[in-house]
C-alpha cells in the first residue's frame, strides 16, 4: 500500500466541468446532481480514510432508467465513472478521482418483491444489507451475509466486493446469494443477468459480476435467496492463554469435520478496546479468544459444542461461556460487531484483509505480531477465524506521515505472507486501491492480462472505476488494455 499512486487527472475533462454538470443536469432533477465543493466532500473518500479526491460531481438517479441515461451521456463525453454503494469499502473501491463521475445508488432503496415459496427476493442495489433482512424477519427469513458494516453498506456494495461477515462460514458469501442482476453497462445497455432461480440458462456470468468492484457495470438490482430462520443458535466464548492456541483449536475444529455458523478470532488487544465500548462480557485475561456459534435444535446444538469444547480443552482452553439468553447472544454479537468502530475511538488503523490456510494460522498469528512490532506499532486482530480470512487492525496516527508508512509497510507484509503460506490477498474487502499495486506478488502477467481482457469486454474504454484492482501504467488504466 505504500505511497499509491492515482494518476494524473486529464486536464480536458477539468475543464469542461461545468459543461458536464450542465449536461448531467438537463438528465437528473437538481436534487440528484451534486456538484458544490462543500456537497462533493461527502464523496472524497470511502473507509479507507487515508486517500481523498475530490470528484468531478456526484450524480445520485432513483431508477435504472436514470442511471442507463447517466452512463450513456458520461460514455458518450468519454468521462470516466465511478460506481458507488454506501461508501463503506475498507480498500478504497469507491474513492473517486478528480475527473470522474460518482454515480451512487443510495436512492435506490427498495425492496421491490419477496417471494417466499421460492425463497428469493428482488431488490434494489441501494439497499442495506441488514435491510433486506429487516423487510423478511417478520415472517420467519432472513438474508445471510452479514458484514460488521451490514447496518450500512449496500447491497450494490456487496456484489462489487464479494462481502462476507461473521456467518459466512456456514452460509456462504455473497456470491452464494446471488441469482440474478440487473446491471447498466457503460453505453447505457441494460442487461438481466441471472434469474429467480438457480442454473439460468446461457453463459453463467454472475461470477464474474460479483465481485466485480465496479469495473463491468452499475449494479441497480439484485434477485437474491433468503434463508428461513434456524430453529436455535447458541455463541459460546472460549478463551486462550495465546492467540497461537486459539489459531490452532481452529484448524482442529473444522479439522475434524464440524462446520460451526461462525468461528471469530479476538486477540487481548481486540478484546480489551471492544469491551471498553460495548460491555459485552468478554473475558478481559485470557490472550485470545473465540466466539464460536451453533445453530439448530437444542440437542444438535449440545452436541456440537461438546465436541467443540472437547477439542478446546486439547488446546488449553482456559475460560468458556455459554449465551444463556437472546440478549446476552445480541450482546455478544453486538461486541464482535462493534469492534471496528471501537478500534476507531483509541487510534487510526487500517484494515487488512488476506487469508491463510487455516493450518497456518497459529504462524500467520504470531508472524503478523513480529511485523508490526517490528515498526514500533500496534496491532488488533479480529476476523473471521473459522475461514482463515484474517484482519489485521494495524494502528497508527494518520497525522504522521512516517507512522503512516510503516503501517502501510506492515500490511504489505502481512498480505505477502498469507500469499506465500497457500492464501491471497483478500477474502472480501476487494482489491481496490489498497492491494492494487499487489496484485502482480499473487499472479503472473499472464493471469492479470487474462483478466484484463475480460474487463475490457464489459468497458473497451476503461471508464468504469479505473486505477482500481489493476497495476497502473502510463495511462491511468492497467497494464494493459488488450
Amino acid at each position: 500500500m505504500t505511497h499509491i499512486a492515482f494518476p494524473t487527472p486529464d486536464p480536458a475533462i477539468l475543464s469542461r466541468r461545468g459543461e458536464i454538470v450542465a449536461g448531467l443536469a438537463a438528465l437528473l432533477p437538481a436534487e440528484c446532481v451534486i456538484s458544490s465543493e462543500d456537497e462533493r466532500r461527502a464523496y472524497e473518500t470511502d473507509a479507507l480514510t487515508a486517500y481523498r479526491r475530490l470528484p468531478l460531481a456526484v450524480v445520485l438517479p432513483r431508477s435504472t432508467q436514470e442511471v442507463s441515461a447517466v452512463l450513456a451521456y458520461l460514455c458518450r463525453e468519454g468521462v470516466k465513472v465511478v460506481p458507488r454503494g454506501a461508501g463503506t469499502s475498507l480498500s478504497g473501491g469507491a474513492i473517486p478521482l478528480e475527473d470522474a463521475v460518482v454515480v451512487g445508488v443510495s436512492k435506490l432503496n427498495r425492496v421491490l418483491e419477496v417471494d417466499y415459496p421460492n425463497r428469493v427476493a428482488r431488490v434494489e442495489a441501494g439497499v442495506t444489507n441488514l435491510g433486506v433482512t429487516d423487510a423478511i424477519m417478520g415472517d420467519g427469513f432472513f438474508y445471510a451475509p452479514d458484514p460488521s458494516s451490514q447496518l450500512a453498506c449496500s447491497i450494490a456494495g456487496n456484489i462489487g466486493m464479494n462481502s462476507g461477515g461473521a456467518h459466512c462460514l456456514k452460509h456462504g458469501v455473497t456470491t452464494n446469494h446471488v441469482l440474478g442482476v440487473k446491471m447498466v453497462l457503460i453505453d447505457g445497455t441494460v442487461v438481466d443477468i441471472g434469474g429467480a432461480h438457480l442454473d439460468a440458462p446461457g453463459l453463467d456470468l454472475l461470477g464474474v459480476i460479483v465481485g466485480h468492484e465496479g469495473q463491468l457495470g452499475v449494479v441497480t438490482e439484485a434477485t437474491v435467496r433468503i434463508l428461513r430462520a434456524t430453529e436455535g443458535a447458541r455463541p459460546v466464548l472460549f478463551g486462550f492463554d495465546t492467540s497461537e492456541e486459539a489459531g490452532a483449536c481452529v484448524a482442529d475444529v473444522i479439522g475434524n469435520g464440524i462446520i460451526p455458523v461462525a468461528m471469530e478470532f479476538m486477540d487481548k488487544l481486540a478484546i480489551e478496546i471492544t469491551e471498553a465500548f460495548a460491555h459485552a462480557g468478554y473475558p478481559l485475561d485470557v490472550g485470545a479468544m473465540l466466539i464460536v456459534e451453533v445453530e439448530g435444535s437444542e440437542r444438535e446444538i449440545d452436541a456440537q459444542l461438546q465436541r467443540i469444547g472437547d477439542i478446546a480443552k486439547r488446546h488449553n482452553v482456559r475460560t468458556t461461556r455459554q449465551s444463556q439468553s437472546a440478549m446476552e447472544a445480541a450482546l455478544i454479537w453486538k461486541g464482535r460487531k462493534s469492534a471496528f468502530g471501537a478500534t476507531g475511538r483509541v487510534a487510526d488503523y487500517i484494515c487488512m484483509d488476506g487469508t491463510a490456510p487455516l493450518g497456518q494460522l497459529a504462524h500467520v498469528l504470531k508472524r503478523t505480531g513480529e511485523i508490526v512490532a517490528e515498526r514500533g506499532l500496534r496491532v488488533a486482530n479480529v476476523f473471521h477465524a473459522g475461514d482463515g480470512n484474517m484482519h489485521p487492525l494495524i494502528m497508527y496516527n494518520v497525522n504522521d506521515p512516517a507512522e503512516q508508512a510503516k503501517a502501510e509497510d506492515a500490511g504489505n507484509e502481512i498480505l505477502k505472507l498469507c500469499v506465500e503460506v497457500g492464501g491471497c490477498l483478500t477474502g472480501e474487502h476487494g482489491v481496490g486501491i489498497e492491494k492494487r499495486d499487489l496484485m502482480l506478488f499473487q499472479f503472473t502477467q499472464t493471469d492479470l492480462d487474462q483478466q484484463m481482457r475480460v474487463r475490457a469486454v464489459f468497458d473497451p474504454k476503461w471508464l468504469l472505476n479505473p486505477a482500481k484492482v489493476f497495476p497502473l501504467d502510463g495511462r491511468g488504466g492497467g497494464l494493459s488494455a488488450s
